[in-house]
């Protein structure tokens, strides 16, 4: 069972103390209740460990996920506008939590909304659901590998390993059933979900999740990057401008009013898809992701990123324009999508609409007239509203055209890319707000391609402005209030009460 807020007896393993229930009516001592519980749990683990290097094992150790768990019994309604921080009916909800001291101001957020819109108080107490070694350790932790060799067993013979059966994406997927008696889901991930995408974000990205901000920008080309350097590298040297620091590839850190980073490692080669982080208080800043080519990575790291439970994120990249009145350099800006990309045909089938979001379609279109300097219907002249197809296949000029091209066509599609629908698609299936500003590259339905010195003067020309138009639109969504931001067009009809 993955929930429970009963304490129960585990005699044939070696365990922490009981832990308690402890019932709480401020959001923040609640919170720090939990960072004590989880903190006590590894660290429990992580000694089990260690102690093994000078002693032979006692048995089996275990340790469990804090949990935070409501009852709720009355029906009433809540400010209709909210699109999160409340539950739709009477009973308990719960869900396990890991590294809450990551996710302080979000929890703090979450529970305080619970308890100010139910009027009730939250429980903080120990789940059933265990702690596996690995992710007691945390990102970037070295782990002695001597400990184990000298070890005449397996560690999952001593250590809780991860457990598939509850790494899954069955709740936001809307596909959880909570047996007989079993809490309702509190969150949209359980704890072992959020440790597993943890730890691939580091993987994937060489920065921890700690330096994940809460507006993500991701690009498919390398230019976009070296100016998204280039400008935070700028801000650190004339005081920040707002940012605290900035941090590259090896969790190298760049304090405001400084030109060098005074902490961090660069990795020996760059990772899959390298992350970048201008950071503010409380994770305001602005993450920036290199996810290179394809549907496949856009699928790997939203999944990721989504467990951070980001306010916002953003398709800047490059596209193929589909219309004779589009020229190279003119930006669209996605309103709908054809999703050609298959990688999320399991999780969201390819017949969902994936609605535009006023809050950022708004936001971007501004964005768009302040930076270029065009407005009204003189914006017109430079962007085009419309459908953005995603395709999986990148020589898709190669093959029939009777076929791709009709679809295209009947679809009313005026670009062409191979990520932005899969990040929509994700945003929309993990109650993230999205967006996508595309720039028109080439243009192969017309013979409309660059050839080499075109390109370099395009790249010159073009990648700056549309990343600073970015990275307002980004700015303008941080100085929204959350609640605003969080459309009620990506909630289900059954919602867990965090956002």
């Amino acid at each position: 069972m993955e929930h429970t807020i009963f304490q129960h007896s585990h005699d044939d393993f070696l365990t922490p103390p009981a832990y308690q229930p402890r019932v709480f009516e401020d959001a923040e001592a609640a919170v720090d209740a939990l960072i004590e519980l989880y903190e006590r749990n590894t660290g429990f683990l992580r000694k089990a460990f260690e102690d093994l290097a000078h002693a032979q094992p006692q048995g089996r150790y275990r340790a469990f996920y804090p949990q935070v768990s409501l009852q709720t019994s009355s029906f009433a309604h809540v400010d209709s506008r909210l699109s999160y921080g409340h539950v739709a009916a009477p009973g308990i909800y719960a869900t396990t939590i890991s590294r809450p001291r990551l996710f302080r101001t979000y929890l703090i957020d979450q529970l305080a909304l619970l308890i100010k819109n139910h009027k009730t108080t939250v429980t903080i107490s120990q789940s059933e659901t265990p702690i596996p070694l690995h992710f007691a350790f945390g990102e970037g932790a070295y782990v002695e590998a001597a400990v184990a060799e000298s070890l005449d067993m397996p560690l999952r013979d001593l250590f809780d390993a991860p457990d598939l059966s509850n790494t899954d994406d069955e709740i936001v997927n809307g596909l959880y059933e909570p047996a007989p008696g079993e809490p309702l889901p509190l969150a949209p991930f359980k704890g072992q979900r959020i440790d597993y995408s943890l730890a691939r974000l580091s993987h994937y990205t060489a920065t921890s999740a700690t330096h994940f901000q809460n507006f993500v920008l991701f690009t498919n080309y390398q230019f976009y990057i070296d100016d998204f350097i280039a400008h935070a590298r700028q801000l650190m040297r004339e005081g920040g401008g707002g940012y605290d620091s900035f941090v590259e590839p090896g969790n190298l850190l760049t304090p405001a009013g400084s030109d060098e980073p005074i902490s961090g490692l660069a990795p020996p080669r760059m990772p899959q898809m390298p992350a970048y982080h201008l950071v503010k208080p409380g994770h305001g800043g602005i993450t920036m992701v290199n996810i290179g080519v394809g549907p496949s990575n856009a699928k790997t790291i939203t999944d990721h990123i989504a467990v951070l439970r980001p306010h916002a994120w953003l398709m800047l990249g490059h596209c193929a324009g589909l219309r004779h009145s589009q020229n190279l350099g003119d930006y669209v800006l996605a309103h709908a999508y054809v999703r050609e990309d298959h990688v999320l045909d399991d999780d969201l089938p390819a017949w969902v609409p994936i609605p535009a979001l006023a809050e950022v379609q708004v936001a971007v279109q501004e964005a768009v007239a302040e930076v270029t300097g065009y407005d009204g219907y003189d914006l017109k002249r430079i962007m085009r509203t419309g459908t953005v197809a995603t395709i999986d296949n990148r020589n898709w000029e190669l093959r029939d055209q009777r076929g791709p091209v009709q679809r295209l066509s009947q679809s009313r599609a005026i670009a062409l890319d191979m990520e932005s629908a899969t990040i929509a698609a994700n945003g929309f299936r993990f109650r993230v707000p999205y967006g996508t500003l595309l720039c028109v590259s080439d243009k192969p339905l017309h013979g409309e391609l660059k050839l080499p010195g075109m390109a370099s003067d395009f790249y010159r020309q073009q990648v700056n402005q549309h990343l600073q138009i970015g990275l307002l639109a980004m700015q303008k969504l941080a100085d929204m209030p959350p609640e605003r931001l969080h459309s009620r067009k990506l909630r289900s009809f059954f919602e867990t009460a965090f956002q």
